[in-house]
């Protein structure tokens, strides 16, 4: 059964957001607006367009739902494996999106403060690790010192 539903859902989501979809509802819409002087525009003609729009919108809701659902677990496995992949990663924030919001907002607040002292008032800069290598050692030659890889991480060597 799970797997029927899982087929649905994913054909239905796909189907849902193609721009020919959007424009044979468009169609359904135009069709039901033009035949309403036949209809004499009466309750059983209005009663047509808002039954079938509520019930589309019952069943869409759940089905987007489950693939977001979906979406967003398989995201997140994969950013963990990254954390898990990555040596100087902090493995502390495997799990994390099970924390209150508030507990998340404080951990975003303490990054966004780490990127801060890190990179100082300015914008990223976009580069490559070599490019920033590079611009490391042009630092140190004029008396820097580089910023050492993973400073002051937790890593799993260090747990």
């Amino acid at each position: 059964m799970e797997k029927i539903f899982l087929h649905f859902a994913n054909q239905t989501a796909r189907l849902s957001g193609k721009p020919w979809t959007f424009l044979v509802c468009l169609g359904v819409v135009v069709v039901w607006a033009v035949t309403g002087p036949l209809f004499g525009f009466s309750n059983r003609w209005q009663l047509v367009i808002n039954t079938g729009t509520t019930i589309v919108t019952f069943l869409m809701v759940f089905l987007i739902q489950n693939t977001q659902n979906r979406d967003g677990a398989a995201i997140q496995a994969k950013l963990d494996e990254l954390l898990h992949a990555v040596s100087t990663a902090d493995e502390r924030f495997v799990g994390i999106e099970r924390l209150s919001e508030k507990e998340l907002d404080l951990i975003l607040a303490q990054v966004e403060a780490r990127a801060m002292r890190l990179r100082g008032a300015g914008l990223p800069v976009v580069a490559t690790r070599r490019e920033d290598a590079v611009r490391e050692q042009k630092a140190g030659r004029k008396g820097a010192a580089p910023k050492a890889a993973g400073a002051g991480r937790k890593t799993r060597s260090a747990a």
